[in-house]
């Protein structure tokens, strides 16, 4: 098929006009679609194919969370499809991605026109899959029209999973795409994310997924999605976990930390294991406020204040030795303003203008009450 290689730094990439019959013979779909009686089955990734399954895995927990949105979505596209005439229906392109290196020939005198093979397997689709779902259904309803369109596409090839995985994140990364809770999970594996951010990521992961923690199954990694009571949105325990680890840049050598291992190592002991006993030393505190829906304990908003107490404690008093006991004994202290915590009137007894100040409140009181000396200034970008 003819082709154009584009070439950006160190990156080499095709273009190609991608006739619809040919290209929907050549694509694999993650999710399952519905059309008006008729269903696209999803094709189910090998184990080996960790993009396919993470795609896979965004598309139904996020855009395809319940089967009538991603209906009424390709509904609209198909239904723009038969509406557009003048204007191109499909102006973007989609973007393809196979693992397999693509032999290209340029034509005469060309560098970068020529002709381009087709990979054997069918193409990953990293950004299009809605796009071309409605294709599919419009091909189906009106197959003469259909047949003279041609798709633009970009064919990313040879390259590692983690480059498949860059390329989502980067296409995906805006507000009314995947939500915050979503880019978190992937932050580890984003070549360019900043180590602070792989860092944050890592104890968020561990927070919701450990056994001995307090917090376990409790993160709602959906974004408001779930359907299972949760206490706190991944990206909002992300953000506070992100300013501890901020702070305390120059102890934890943040900007000398490589990925695996290292990043691994440091989330545990310096960042999940304090957490965690924390956490634990405050349930055993408030023990009649924890998980009870009366109380404000386990909401967003005094979770949040809670990490930011624990970073200022841990640097106060953070040695491993005893540490469950030691910070036990000190927060027995909360039982006095445990009454402070009740649903009831609680945003009369930390009034705010909203969550930022009030969390920022909160952590103030609790600070002051249990005499820990802050580690830094609340901010309302936090």
């Amino acid at each position: 098929m003819l082709a154009t290689q584009i070439r950006q730094k160190d990156s080499r990439f095709y273009f190609v006009a991608y006739p619809a019959e040919d290209l929907l013979r050549r694509v694999r779909f993650i999710s399952r679609f519905y059309g008006e009686g008729e269903t696209i089955e999803a094709t189910t990734p090998r184990k080996d194919d960790e993009v396919a399954a993470f795609i896979g895995r965004i598309e139904r927990s996020d855009a395809a969370f319940q089967r009538d949105l991603a209906k009424k979505k390709v509904k609209a596209i198909q239904d723009f499809y038969a509406e557009a005439v003048n204007q191109p229906p499909i102006p973007g392109a989609v973007l393809l991605f196979t693992s397999e290196a693509l032999h290209f020939e340029p034509i005469g005198s060309f560098e970068n026109v020529g002709n381009l093979e087709e990979p054997r397997q069918p193409y990953l689709i990293i950004d299009g899959q809605h796009r071309l779902a409605a294709l599919h259904f419009y091909r189906e309803k009106l197959p003469e029209e259909a047949k003279g369109m041609h798709v633009p596409c970009m064919i990313f090839d040879g390259r590692t999973e983690d480059f498949a995985t860059e390329m989502f994140v980067t296409i995906n990364s805006t507000p009314t795409r995947i939500n915050k809770s979503h880019l978190v999970d992937l932050y580890e594996k984003v070549a360019y994310a900043a180590p602070d951010k792989r860092l944050a990521a890592k104890v968020c992961e561990m927070i919701y997924a450990e056994a001995d923690s307090p917090l376990q199954y409790k993160v709602n990694r959906l974004g408001g999605r779930s359907r299972q009571a949760k206490w706190i949105l991944q990206a909002e325990l992300f953000n506070e976990i992100h300013r501890w680890v901020r702070l305390e840049t120059r102890r934890l050598k943040v900007n000398a930390l490589t990925r695996g291992r290292d990043v691994e190592r440091v989330a545990r002991h310096d960042l999940y294991e304090p957490l965690r006993d924390f956490l634990v030393a405050v349930q055993q505190a408030l023990l009649n406020a924890w998980g009870n829906e009366r109380y404000m304990v386990t909401r967003a908003v005094t979770l949040k204040a809670l990490v930011r107490v624990c970073a200022d404690l841990n640097r106060a008093d953070g040695a491993a030795d005893d540490r469950v006991r030691r910070w036990t004994a000190k927060l027995r202290k909360l039982r006095d303003l445990e009454p402070d915590f009740r649903a009831e009137g609680f945003y009369e007894r930390f009034p705010a203008r909203g969550q930022v100040e009030r969390v920022a409140r909160i952590h103030r009181r609790v600070d002051q009450f249990l005499a820990i000396p802050p580690l830094g200034k609340d901010t309302d970008g936090d």
